[in-house]
């Protein structure tokens, strides 16, 4: 007999740390880009687990592949050759820009930012970054201390040394921040939670010249980008520019837990055995997984769908914006990662809520801007019925 959905919000009250800003519901199932709660309710799926399930909730063959693993192999430490691993490397590599040829796995989008930054000082050996404003890398601490955001840095400063902020899309004021000191560049091609924000025009390029010239290391940071998002398996392939760097998670595992940072076999070749590691970072499980999440991607088309869809998605928030223009600032995003910038904070909240009332699940981020993130399998019936969703809000 299943749990009364009020006792799990009790015992989650009285034993959970509360660390999350949580909506009065219990998803206990997943299917394609639907959900269902504790109480049998169906709700139209647009957060995908903030872009997480990307082939869609529990799909057959990721869950056929944990399941199978599951039975001869979990967990057997980095200390051995793992069969399901090797062949992720060797699958990833084949889906990254050329040049990009060792990865390295952990558990996380923000261990995989960690990664990173350890690599671009060893690499390097200089201790500064420069980091974009608005920009989101993770909560732990070195991912933190790249994070442009003061709400989530200030409570926990001081953080990592040497990182300077510069407005995200401004090439002269990132070329004024470098220095002597400076090692590398991180940044987002999209930045998420920072409000859907796109790299300006030729700015990705422009920083690309700039670190080659400056012998400067270039990190893109597309955990959330990634995955076939943004209609490429990463948006620095939709946007022409390759960086030295790049960390992954999210859609990697199908909705398992895993991460991955890549990196040219020359700028990898500065990390050494021991300068860095994960205990369960590749694990056989999370590989399983990400094996099986990989070739449902590219087998269906995933990456391609949203970037077909996307744009007519875009055509219809564009529509949108004109009819309320009193309302919503601006509708933007690459791919299925999307974005309406209502004209307050107040009016975000009110669609929010609405959304929810509708069944209908969206995420408000960077205070006024909704955020539509849903899984790349999504019907286009059931994308504009969001956007029709969002539209009676208004």
């Amino acid at each position: 007999m299943s749990t009364p959905t009020k006792t799990i919000f009790e015992l989650d009250s009285r034993y959970h740390a509360g660390l999350y800003g949580r909506m009065e519901i219990c998803l206990v199932k997943g299917e394609g880009a639907r959900v269902w709660d504790s109480e049998g309710r169906e709700y139209l799926d647009c957060v995908a687990g903030i872009a997480v399930n990307n082939i869609g909730h529990c799909h057959p063959r990721v869950a056929k592949a944990i399941a199978d693993q599951a039975t001869r192999l979990m967990h057997c430490s980095n200390l051995y050759y793992i069969e399901p691993q090797a062949r992720l490397a060797e699958k990833l590599v084949g889906l990254l820009p050329q040049g990009l040829d060792k990865v390295f796995f952990c558990n996380s989008g923000t261990e995989a930012i960690e990664a990173a930054l350890k690599l671009i000082r060893r690499t390097s050996g200089k201790p500064g970054i420069i980091a974009a404003q608005g920009s989101f890398h993770g909560r732990t601490m070195g991912s933190l201390s790249v994070t442009g955001q003061e709400k989530y840095r200030h409570p926990f400063e001081p953080l990592l040394p040497g990182v300077t902020f510069v407005p995200f899309g401004d090439m002269k004021a990132l070329e004024g921040a470098a220095d002597g000191n400076t090692g590398g560049v991180i940044l987002e091609p999209v930045q998420g939670e920072g409000g859907i924000v796109r790299a300006p025009p030729d700015y990705l390029e422009e920083v690309r010249r700039f670190c080659l010239d400056e012998g400067l290391v270039l990190a893109f940071d597309e955990v959330q980008t990634g995955m076939g998002r943004t209609g490429r398996f990463l948006a620095c392939q939709m946007l022409g520019v390759t960086p030295d760097i790049v960390s992954m998670a999210k859609g990697l595992g199908g909705g398992f837990p895993i991460g991955a940072m890549a990196a040219s076999a020359e700028i990898m070749g500065h990390f050494h055995p021991g300068d860095h590691a994960s205990t369960f970072g590749g694990n056989p499980l999370a590989c399983a997984a990400a094996n099986a999440a990989l070739d449902v991607l590219v087998e269906e088309k995933l990456a391609e769908r949203a970037a077909d869809l996307g744009q007519k998605a875009l055509v219809r928030m564009k529509e949108i914006q004109e009819r309320h223009g009193d309302k919503i600032v601006d509708s933007r995003g690459l791919g299925l990662m999307l974005g309406f910038e209502m004209a307050s904070e107040e009016i975000a909240v009110e669609t929010f809520r609405a959304c929810l009332e509708s069944r209908i699940l969206v995420n408000r981020t960077a205070g006024k801007v909704i955020r539509l993130v849903p899984p790349l399998c999504i019907e286009e019936k059931d994308l504009f019925v969001t956007l029709e969703a969002i539209e009676d809000s208004l």
